[in-house]
Formats: structure tokens, C-alpha cells, sequence
């Protein structure tokens, strides 16, 4: 936590940039690493393989901060189309995931957004696909990444933040509105890249 408290200062500022970039890329590859023993011990539950790609999705982000600082620009450019590809097989698996654990999905969508949870549910599922494919084989690759991050901050301003209000004590409120932001920023990033 300290490596990952040490690189997100570091991103903060020009002269660190690139060190911060560095040390949260190991740390989001652990991370994913991490999630592997869960894919291998339950292979047939796809709980595990969204945390992975929960976590990829950063290192990705990670990735992408780093081609932003690459000086050799063929370097940066295939770091950059990396990064790119790996934000597509996340935009997979959220699909995935929202398309598998879809009534918990709906549960989510506030009640006072017409006309009803299963309807928003159904739309970002689709918009999610939508994004995989364009990320995937480069057609308006940039657009459909910049629309899905707006969508993922809509998720945090409009599912987590009233979560959080609303119980504060709940730790997975907490984490999951961090987890929605930080993928959000990732999205973002690699979006700037330039790898297109």
C-alpha cells in the first residue's frame, strides 16, 4: 500500500512522473497476479476473472502514464497500443460481468431514474460491448474510451457517492467507489495516449 500511496504522489508531478508510473505498474501487476489463484481454484465462477481485469484495467492505466513520458516515441507508441488492447479485454469483462450478474447490476441503478434499473442495466452492458469492440479494433477507438470513462464517473457520482452517504460504514461502499474512480482515471489515461 505504501508503493501504491508512493506512486500516485509521484504521478502528480513532472519530474516524478515516470518513477510514480513505474512503481504503480508493479504494483498493479501484483495486484492482478494476485487474482490468479482465484481464477485457478474456481475456474467457473466469473467473480474472479472481473477482479482481475478490475486490476488490469489500472495497470493498464498504469501503462499508459508511462508511454505518456516514453521519449523514443516507437516505444511509447506500442506501450500506448498495449495499453490500448488491454483496456479493450477489460471493457470485455466488464461487459461480462455486468451481463452475468445482471439483476445485481439493475439493484444498483438509483430508483429515481426513469424509466427503471433493468432498462440502465441493459444500456451500459451494451455501451460496455460497444467499447470493447471499437477499443478493440481501433475504430473510433479514442471516442469510445472517453464515452466510457464519462460513464464510469457517472457510476461513481451516481451510484457510490449516495451509497457512501447513505451508509458510510459499509467498507464495500468505500471500496468500490475508490475502485470505480480509479478505473475511471485509467480509462482516461489511456484514452490521452495518442496510441491510435
Amino acid at each position: 500500500m505504501l508503493l501504491q500511496i508512493g506512486g500516485g504522489i509521484g504521478i502528480e508531478f513532472a519530474r516524478t512522473v515516470r518513477w510514480g508510473a513505474i512503481v504503480l505498474s508493479v504494483v498493479y501487476l501484483l495486484f492482478s497476479l494476485a487474482c490468479v489463484p482465484g481464477i485457478l481454484a474456481a475456474p467457473g465462477t466469473y467473480v474472479h476473472y472481473g477482479s482481475f481485469f478490475e486490476q488490469f484495467c489500472l495497470l493498464c492505466g498504469a501503462i499508459g502514464l508511462y508511454a505518456a513520458t516514453e521519449t523514443d516515441t516507437e516505444r511509447a507508441a506500442g506501450l500506448g497500443r498495449a495499453a490500448r488492447y488491454g483496456l479493450g479485454a477489460c471493457a470485455v469483462s466488464f461487459t461480462l460481468s455486468q451481463l452475468i450478474y445482471l439483476p445485481m447490476t439493475a439493484a444498483l441503478v438509483p430508483l429515481w431514474i426513469p424509466p427503471n434499473q433493468t432498462f440502465w442495466a441493459v444500456l451500459t452492458t451494451v455501451a460496455f460491448a460497444l467499447a470493447a469492440i471499437s477499443i478493440l479494433v481501433n475504430r473510433q477507438a479514442r471516442l469510445a474510451m472517453r464515452l466510457m470513462t464519462a460513464m464510469l464517473a457517472l457510476f461513481g457520482v451516481l451510484v457510490w457517492i449516495p451509497r457512501l452517504l447513505a451508509h458510510p460504514e459499509a467498507h464495500l461502499n468505500w471500496s468500490e467507489f475508490g475502485l470505480t474512480f480509479l478505473i475511471t482515471g485509467a480509462a482516461w489515461v489511456v484514452a490521452d495516449t495518442g496510441a491510435f
